[in-house]
């Protein structure tokens, strides 16, 4: 185990020696910096073996170290086993980040190398203010691994599918308005634009370029007067030319984008986001005029839905539910009778979601986790290792599927035959937490980072927490994991912290995670909403999307305050009116029986 890497790791140093690279680092990237990424970009899990979705891969002459988050400490550990590779458990206590670990190691004078494409522009800097005292000359235009990767797949490319009005509300030519808006108050002569995602809000467009996640590789460069689609040849289709003409975009060739932005006209200053935008490009920029570094105008723009996408995303969490809830009925039926694994069970539900009207894809590949393997937050079963499932423990299961509608994102844990009483504690105190910070009520002006700790509390009074973000955007037909808004208690510089504001959606998933034990996860999208205004200010609220009993199978009601018994029952009344249309005959008792008020 760990062999073939040990080799690639050896091979790779080699070509460093050779290229005079003293340090090379490998993210987990594509040139968008999009969260998950296609085959093609996947150099750090070819390099080290490491499957997670983030991760970094730094390789110098006497040591390989991979830096992971909490999300992955058990699987990294399990698949860089013989690999040689050291694991860096980041935010740990006693871990340096990857620029402290540089900045000890790194002696004057020496190189550090990267694949320009694939690193975001915020590290990069980091890098240059960390390292700036040491003479470091950054070689950031040789994909060096590439050689050793000799069977790597194909760039991916697929058909462009446009977004009619009826279903996103805004034309392109109004979204274009609202930009250039926003340019204007910057000060921005230019907008250079990389995140697939806002490509896709801005242009009314969708593919399938990435797995789960309906975008085309894209990059946009705006002036007050022109706009430009950099898109692969073969992704247009008659109708998205025809899309195009009328919206008055251009389109260029994909692998353009540099040339062009070493040639066209740079007057005034150029906006783009150095998180979200690569190294290279961000580089190419500088040397030929004035940046503004900000978060992308678009991004903020789509995180708040318009009505016409609320109302769609409404009906689309309820459906999505319902599926949900009659496959979880089925995993307690039938638990114990009819042969199931982790596979299987995922399989039973991606065949369930994929029955419901507007159906596209799956929003991310289904978690399904057993007993122990739960415990790894974003664990993955595999042909290779999965669990079989019997009438005994825990089962978490956190899916979602791509729609015409919407995009969905739902995470339960069920009971499936004897738990012990820690384990309904912690269930109890996940399932108070979820709820407690669904009902809060704040004014506006807050952030995501003021809230997280309602989430938190029941656990933090025990003692407990996971390592993982309470909450964060989701997108609509686009990727599940959207910005600029979250929910997290730690104060990260990279990421701005944002207003949350009416017409944004957003998930509520505390947890709690026993190594070798159990995993638990219970997760609701909901949408934030106005409510009252007094002398005080605006308060603001949360309002259900997810329709999903949480299995009173597992409830202690010795763990919970009055209030949070309320709320749960609250909660299961609502979870029954919203449902039931969807149930008949044994399967609405089932569904009564689940939300009976405790």
């Amino acid at each position: 185990m760990g062999e073939i890497e040990k080799q690639r790791i050896a091979a790779l140093q080699e070509l460093l020696k050779e290229a005079g690279i003293d340090y090379y680092i490998v993210p987990t990237a594509d040139y968008h910096n999009s969260e998950y990424v296609n085959a093609h970009f996947k150099m750090r899990e070819f390099l080290s073996g490491f499957t997670g979705s983030a991760g970094t891969l730094v390789v110098s002459a006497k040591e390989a170290g991979l830096w992971t988050d909490g999300r992955y400490f058990e699987q990294a550990e399990k698949e860089l086993e013989g690999s040689g590779i050291v694991l860096y458990k980041m935010l740990e206590e006693g871990v340096p980040k990857i620029k402290e670990y540089l900045e000890k190691n790194v002696t004057d004078g020496q190189t550090i190398g990267f694949d320009g494409r694939v690193v975001d522009a915020f590290f990069g800097k980091e890098l240059e203010e960390t390292l700036a005292g040491k003479n470091i000359t950054f070689v950031y235009d040789n994909d060096i691994a590439a050689q050793l990767w000799q069977d790597r797949p194909a760039r991916p490319v697929s058909k462009l599918w446009i977004v009619s009005e009826e279903n996103c509300g805004m034309s392109v030519s109004e979204k274009l308005a609202k930009v250039r808006e926003r340019m204007t108050e910057e000060g921005a002569e230019h907008l250079l634009i990389s995140k697939l995602d806002d490509i896709m809000w801005l242009y009314n467009i969708r593919a399938n370029d990435v797995d789960c996640n309906p975008v085309a590789l894209s990059y946009t460069y705006l002036s007050k007067d022109k706009a430009v689609l950099f898109i692969q040849k073969d992704a247009l289709t008659e109708e998205a030319v025809q899309h195009f003409e009328k919206s008055g975009v251009c389109c260029e060739a994909y692998d353009n984008i540099a040339a062009y932005l070493k040639s066209c006209e740079m007057n005034g200053k150029v906006w783009c986001s150095g998180a979200d935008i690569s190294y290279m490009l961000y580089k190419l920029v500088q040397n030929r005029s004035e940046l503004i570094d900000k978060k992308n105008p678009t991004e903020q723009l789509k995180a708040v839905k318009n009505p016409i996408e609320l109302e769609h995303i409404r009906e689309c969490y309820i459906r999505d539910s319902a599926a949900l809830t009659k496959f979880l009925f089925w995993m307690k039926e039938n638990v114990g009778k009819t042969p199931m694994d982790e596979l299987s069970a995922a399989a039973k539900l991606d065949g369930m979601r994929a029955e419901i009207p507007g159906f596209l894809d799956l929003s991310f590949p289904t978690i399904s986790a057993y007993k122990a393997n739960a415990a790894m937050a974003h664990y993955s079963a595999t042909e290779e290792h999965f669990s079989v499932i019997e009438a005994d423990g825990f089962y978490l299961v956190d899916s979602g599927g791509q729609y015409e509608g919407g995009t969905t994102d739902v995470t339960r844990t069920i009971a499936l035959g004897a738990v012990t009483d820690e384990m309904k504690m912690h269930f109890t105190k996940v399932a108070c937490s979820m709820l407690r910070l669904a009902d809060a009520k704040f004014l506006y002006g807050c952030t995501g980072r003021n809230l997280d700790i309602i989430a938190r509390e029941p656990l933090w009074q025990c003692g407990l927490d996971y390592k993982h973000g309470t909450g964060h955007g989701i997108g609509y037909i686009l990727n599940v994991h959207e910005g600029p808004h979250g929910l997290r208690w730690q104060y990260r510089p990279e990421l701005p912290e944002t207003e949350l504001e009416e017409g944004m959606i957003v998930s509520d998933e505390p947890g709690m995670y026993v190594q070798n034990s159990h995993g638990i996860r219970t997760e609701n999208i909901i949408e934030i909403v106005k409510e009252d205004k007094n002398e005080y200010g605006q308060f603001m609220g949360f309002r259900h999307l997810t329709y999903v009993p949480i299995d009173l199978d597992a409830i202690d009601t010795q763990y919970m305050e009055p209030s949070d018994l309320r709320r749960l029952n609250t909660y299961h009344e609502s979870v029954y009116e919203k449902l039931s249309p969807y149930f008949e005959g044994a399967a609405l008792e089932m569904l009564r029986k689940a939300t009976r008020p405790l």
